[in-house]
């Protein structure tokens, strides 16, 4: 960990739409410098100062211009700081220099990355190097994936503590859910789907479900990629779209706590779409919408208006049968749009944990459970507008 930084965090990318989020909520949220300091960060200097008076922040907050293609810059910038916060993505296409300079410094670095062969690429490229320097590094800390694997992490902790031992499986189920997935998910999907297609190892790195984890299958997961009735909820399940990425995150996460939530742990996500025929008829449109992989999907950049942010918002469930017999539930709930509004707060959020926590932590790389943890749930539910309940 840098031992002198001149901030908190650095926020990469604050001309990008998330990347304006998320200077827009830091200046909101924390205006004294005192108690969290950062700066933004781009390729051009002009469109810093553009953003900044757009979006009614003061002058006070420092600008860093740094293009991810220059290293020495990046490097300069990384080392200005305790973490870097980067919304610049696709990160298979735009982030590895970054990152890197991060792991070479010794920086604290969180991403939106939903990109799960690149990351299993950068966790081997870089993981001993990490180690040695210091830097944690926390991927996926937007909607992909912390409710989810918070969520998990969360009951897992109740289970354990009020049954003795964890659930050996949990459905994950998105019961309700309104707002746009950023252009940025979509412009990641499609340069994952490109890069499958040349390289067989990045598709192996797809398909299965610990390539974050470990090279060893430890148990066949459910797969998640058909509608069907589920009996012992009473309502159709469809095909989740961040279930590739959240599942993968979610066996990491238990890998990295030496496997408390047990070595067979199983865990899917599916969509929630009601009983009865209507219930059926949503599952199977869900099942075949390839619209996000399509070129009629959002761009980079694109996002909606300010009051179609607001009024999102979403419910998950997650939910097993222990072996003593007893179901045990509980959710993770959040307003605001999920790709925009909650991911910008998310992000943020976790980057001032990080900041503070992680001199207290090995390098390597985390996801958010293991990494954060419950400072993290804490702080999401005092700032961020989530709700982490048992039911």
């Amino acid at each position: 960990m840098n031992n002198s930084p001149n901030y908190d965090l650095i926020v990469y990318g604050s001309t990008g739409f998330t990347g304006r989020l998320v200077a827009e909520y830091l200046y909101n949220a924390y205006p004294n410098s005192d108690e969290v300091k950062w700066a933004m960060a781009g390729r051009s200097l002009d469109k810093l100062k553009a953003v900044r008076d757009e979006m009614g922040i003061s002058d006070s907050v420092d600008l860093i211009v740094a293009d991810s293609d220059d290293e020495n810059a990046v490097s300069a910038l990384v080392s200005q700081t305790k973490v870097v916060l980067t919304t610049v993505g696709p990160y298979q296409l735009y982030g590895e220099k970054l990152l890197a300079a991060c792991v070479e410094n010794g920086t604290g670095y969180v991403d939106l990355c939903g990109e799960p062969a690149w990351m299993h690429q950068m966790i081997a490229k870089y993981q001993s190097q990490a180690e040695k320097s210091g830097a944690v590094i926390v991927f996926s800390c937007g909607f992909d994936s912390i409710p989810f694997d918070l969520g998990v992490y969360y009951l897992q902790n109740h289970v354990k503590a009020t049954a003795g031992s964890p659930l050996q499986y949990i459905k994950g189920r998105v019961r309700k859910m309104q707002g746009t997935f950023s252009g940025g998910t979509a412009a990641s999907l499609k340069a994952t789907l490109v890069a499958a297609k040349k390289d067989p190892n990045i598709l192996k790195a797809l398909m299965n479900p610990y390539s974050l984890a470990t090279s060893e299958v430890m148990a066949d997961q459910p797969r998640g990629d058909k509608a069907y009735y589920d009996e012992e909820l009473g309502t159709w399940v469809a095909p989740f779209v961040m279930a590739a990425i959240n599942t993968k995150n979610v066996h990491r996460s238990n890998y990295l706590l030496d496997y408390a939530y047990g070595e067979n742990f199983l865990y899917d996500e599916m969509m929630m779409t009601g009983p009865g025929e209507k219930g059926k008829a949503i599952a199977e449109h869900v099942s075949n919408d390839k619209s996000l992989s399509g070129d009629a999907g959002p761009k980079p950049g694109e996002g909606p208006s300010k009051e179609e942010r607001e009024n999102g918002f979403y419910d998950i469930l997650f939910t097993g049968k222990h072996e003593n017999g007893e179901t045990f539930n509980a959710s993770v709930a959040g307003y605001l749009d999920p790709g925009y509004g909650s991911t910008s707060k998310m992000i943020s959020e976790s980057a001032i944990c990080l900041s503070q926590e992680a001199s207290k932590l090995k390098g390597g790389f985390y996801t958010s459970a293991p990494a954060l943890g419950n400072k993290l749930i804490e702080r999401l539910e005092n700032n961020a507008g989530l709700k982490f309940s048992i039911e």
